[in-house]
């Protein structure tokens, strides 16, 4: 193998699982050229990856809206301008992780000979030299790669996630923990993602702040991006203590470095909180609707999940909007197991 493509193109959660692939393809085939294809929102989780030579954008919302503008002569020449990007490095082997038609058809135009599809379905099975199974076991973080991995005969005993960040990533961190004062310990809370059926209960963040403070010592911490400020707004606001809200005024990997840096990681099912358990900070992570694993293969990382009848309900809640699953995640549940995975990473 001289040349491998790996095709994922999002979402941030998933690029984390896949990611001890990148070493094992590196210690597999030293010499080989590692690219991977990604969105362009998700570059920065793999930019500063040593063993990656290179990650290539694929613009693919803005051929979206091309195509919803019917601009399909420009939108048929920025495909083929991918195309020879891709073609022109000769890839041996594409690596499709996403197995839809979109990152099958990515696959397949890159000309590489072999072409290995991972779970592949919605047509893009016909477009693989070969398709594999979504493997493993299901109980394990990101078991379908590591299920992968085995099936190419790559090293996997060593087979854990990572994220890497940028020395001016990790000079923010420093400035911010200086600035807000978080030399004395602090708690990350990941309270936000897409779908309202992953969330915890709004008013129990306000809870669980300052027992965090009063109980555990240390100071909770609000991460998350724009679109999520006035819920962060509304937290802090009913919080009866101190939160250090930095929701929006991060980039990916600036809250990356500030995860990094905790001293505990409590996450609702979204990508920042599967970064926890990839730096090895000490995580809680609360899953309701979703139930992508139970087994964080690290001692000092669990998953609090309450399984209802409906569950896993994923994107077609039953329950009129009570989240039932999420309800049954106390405040005193969480205060438990933070001071297990604590009292373990002590």
């Amino acid at each position: 193998m001289n040349s491998i493509l790996i095709v994922r193109l999002s979402a941030i959660g998933d690029i984390v699982f896949a990611s001890p692939l990148i070493a094992a393809l590196r210690r597999k085939w030293p010499q080989a050229r590692i690219t991977w294809l990604v969105q362009p929102e998700c570059v920065a989780l793999l930019d500063q990856h040593p063993d990656l030579d290179e990650v290539i954008v694929c613009p693919l919302r803005r051929w979206q809206q091309l195509l919803r503008e019917r601009r399909f002569g420009e939108l048929w020449n920025c495909i083929l301008t991918l195309r020879e990007n891709l073609t022109a490095r000769d890839f041996d082997l594409a690596l499709d992780l996403q197995g839809l038609l979109k990152s099958g058809l990515l696959a397949w135009l890159s000309g590489a000979r072999e072409r290995i599809g991972l779970g592949s379905r919605e047509g893009s099975q016909w477009l693989m030299t070969r398709r594999l199974p979504r493997g493993g076991d299901p109980e394990r973080i990101g078991s379908e790669y590591l299920y992968l991995a085995d099936q190419l005969g790559l090293p996997t005993d060593d087979f854990r996630m990572a994220v890497h960040y940028a020395p001016s990533d990790a000079a923010f961190a420093e400035e911010t923990i200086e600035r807000e004062g978080l030399g004395g310990g602090y708690a990350v809370f990941c309270p936000f993602t897409t779908r309202p059926q992953k969330h915890w209960i709004e008013d129990r963040w306000a809870r669980l702040a300052p027992r965090i403070r009063a109980e555990l010592g240390l100071t909770p911490v609000l991460l998350g991006g724009p679109a999520d400020q006035a819920a962060a707004h509304r937290i802090t606001d009913a919080a009866e203590a101190h939160l250090v809200d930095l929701t929006g005024q991060t980039s990916l990997t600036e809250a990356a470095a500030m995860i990094d840096r905790a001293d505990l990681l409590i996450a609702v099912d979204t990508g920042l909180g599967h970064m926890g358990i990839a730096f090895g900070t000490p995580s809680l992570l609360l899953f309701g609707s979703t139930c992508p694993y139970t087994d964080t293969t690290r001692d000092n990382a669990k998953v609090l999940y309450h399984a209802q009848p409906c569950s896993p309900c994923k994107r077609r809640p039953t329950c009129e909007g009570r989240f039932d699953c999420m309800r049954a995640i106390s405040t005193d549940e969480i205060i438990e197991r933070a001071r297990q995975v604590l009292r373990v990473d002590r």
